[in-house]
């Protein structure tokens, strides 16, 4: 049987959310990420620069800013 991927990961580098190198809003696991977008989490100012370029290049970027992911799920980091 394979294994289930992990639910929350970064989009652009696949690091998962909790993992050393992935950057906390406060350095707070509890406080949740410090990047995210509207397709998902962000590990890094590197990668979200990255997801940046792409969507710019793609010509996707949103209108608005994404909403809080803790406003969104609040069972998200339990």
């Amino acid at each position: 049987m394979l294994a289930r991927p992990e639910k929350y990961r970064c989009i652009e580098c696949n690091l998962p959310y909790g993992a050393d190198g992935f950057w906390l809003h406060e350095g707070l696991i509890e406080n949740g990420p410090a990047y995210w977008c509207d397709r998902g989490l962000l590990c890094s100012p590197r990668c979200s620069l990255e997801h940046y370029r792409k969507r710019v290049a793609e010509g996707t970027l949103p209108c608005e800013p994404a909403p809080n992911p803790l406003e969104i799920d609040p069972a998200f980091f339990r």
